[in-house]
């Protein structure tokens, strides 16, 4: 049996500007998604999907030849027909991937909940990506897009800052991202998922010229990197948050549902859902649990350190 392991992400700085250049602060978190590989019927390839509590959520049976569907457990054709794209985008990587001849029994496992947006798609595409032997990145351009900061992630074994040059090629480096008051940070779900796809075009459609907004967030990034006090992250947070907000013209998430909380909130990745960034002086898990969001991990349950 062969098996792939990716690490899951979050997008500390650089929402939205990454796409334009921006260096971007990215975490891999401690959950991931695994893809185990067993010999199955010839010309047959089987696919279950299992989620964080053991249940299938998804399983699918196709001949690779024809991509003829045999059987599926729903009807979620949606789901049927990305996760062909993907396979298919492969082989067009990798003439040898997938032989005909042979067949496959194959299952995912997740470590999280799939709405929470920790990078269910990145996870899968760079398990398959390794599996067929083929680049990650060139299997992201073809299949979901998106500035591959995820995928950097999936892979890392620490933080990193990412960015896209000129030539839309990915410059990536490690980094020592273990903030001396993590204790004081705190990821929160706000109960709802967020497509990051939808996020991407919504931005394309409403922005311009984002030169002078990327040289103010590379500051920011460097400078949250390098910051030795709690006050000093919170103010780059609500810099930061400002500069995207005005950018994307939405209001941030902060006055817009958390107006009296005592502390800072920055969005991660596609602004409107998955996580937040919280910083505060006292934990603030009783504040968040009685305005309804539950699910608050410190910085040390969610980030690979």
């Amino acid at each position: 049996m062969k098996r792939f392991y990716s690490h899951g992400k979050l997008l500390i700085t650089g929402e939205y500007v990454v796409l334009d250049g921006a260096i971007a602060l990215a975490v891999p978190s401690v959950f991931g998604q695994s893809l185990e590989i067993k010999k199955g019927k010839n010309g047959i390839l089987k696919w279950t999907s299992v989620d964080e509590q053991a249940n299938t959520w998804f399983e699918i049976e196709f001949s690779i030849l024809d991509n003829e569907i045999i059987y599926s457990l729903d009807d979620r054709n949606d789901i049927s027909q990305r996760l062909l794209q993907i396979l298919n985008a492969a082989k067009q990587l990798n003439s040898e991937f997938l032989y005909e001849n042979q067949g496959y029994e194959v299952t995912t496992i997740l470590e999280f909940p799939k709405n929470w947006g920790l990078g269910t798609s990145s996870t899968l595409i760079s398990n398959v990506a390794r599996w067929a032997k083929v680049d990650p990145y060139a299997l992201l351009e073809l299949t979901f897009g998106g500035s591959g900061y995820d995928i950097a992630c999936a892979n890392a074994k620490k933080g990193l800052t990412y960015q896209l040059n000129t030539s839309n090629d990915n410059v990536q480096s490690s980094i020592n991202f273990n903030p001396m008051f993590k204790d004081n940070l705190f990821f929160v779900y706000l109960n709802q998922k967020q497509n990051s796809r939808d996020g991407i075009k919504q931005y394309r459609e409403n922005t311009s010229d984002v030169s002078s907004v990327i040289d103010k967030v590379n500051t920011i990034t460097q400078s949250m990197i390098k910051s030795q006090s709690l006050v000093a992250f919170q103010q780059l947070m609500n810099t930061h948050e400002q500069l995207i907000s005005e950018i994307i013209k939405e209001t941030p998430i902060k006055r817009r549902l958390f107006n009296d909380f005592n502390g800072s909130i920055k969005s991660l990745g596609a602004w409107g859902g998955d996580f937040v960034l919280v910083a505060s002086q006292d934990n603030p898990t009783a504040y968040f649990k009685a305005k309804g969001y539950t699910t608050i991990l410190s910085y040390s349950e969610m980030v690979l350190a």
